[in-house]
């Protein structure tokens, strides 16, 4: 019972125990969000690594009837459910439904806002008793100073906050693991593109 208290305390995370939440990256945000292309560019890294190491992924849509469809640069399996939203929290009845039928402990998020349906997200999230881990080059918000300060708060409240290449390789844990070359391959790609984030939180 401690090992397991101290687990969660350090937040430890295992492809088995995870799920990858994918935050409302539309296309009518392109042109409004600081950095959207390392946004999508790190997303989109998240998303391949959660398919090689079968790890469950949902994604919603903010409005989409208004604000348009996730972004194609995202390139989800066919088990991908995308589930629409009016309110900013992504826990609506269809995700928490995916949460109960995957019994996730730790959950991964990107996307965006991150001062709006991101942080509520979160808040919900530590609220049900989950681990949540947000890599910072995978979220944003309209300008950088929303971005930064919204990172303070998710801190604040018990967030881990990480990045795309630290949580991939924690989830890998070793160079012998069977996907360890495709994470390898995928990982170089996507330092291949540097991240326009700058630690500024």
């Amino acid at each position: 019972m401690l090992a397991k208290t101290v687990a969660a305390r350090v937040g430890k995370v295992a492809p088995a125990s995870s799920l990858l939440l994918v935050c409302d990256i539309q296309e009518i945000f392109r042109t409004r969000i600081y950095e959207m292309p390392s946004v999508i560019h790190a997303s989109n890294t998240l998303v391949q690594a959660a398919k090689t190491l079968q790890i469950p992924t949902v994604v919603t849509t903010q409005y989409a009837a208004r604000f348009g469809p996730t972004v194609p640069e995202l390139e989800f399996g066919p088990d991908v459910k995308t589930y629409d939203k009016t309110r900013f929290s992504m826990l609506t009845d269809d995700v928490r439904a995916e949460l109960d039928a995957t019994k996730p402990t730790s959950i991964i998020l990107c996307g965006i806002e991150a001062h709006v349906c991101v942080l509520q997200t979160c808040l919900d999230l530590l609220e049900q008793g989950y681990d949540v881990h947000v890599p910072v080059d995978a979220v944003s918000s309209s300008t950088s100073l929303l971005r930064s300060t919204a990172l303070t708060r998710l801190q604040q409240s018990g967030v881990y906050l990480t990045s795309v290449e630290s949580i991939v390789f924690q989830l890998v844990r070793d160079s012998k693991h069977p996907d360890f070359r495709t994470i390898s391959s995928l990982i170089k790609q996507h330092g291949a593109i540097p991240s326009g984030f700058h630690q500024d939180f």
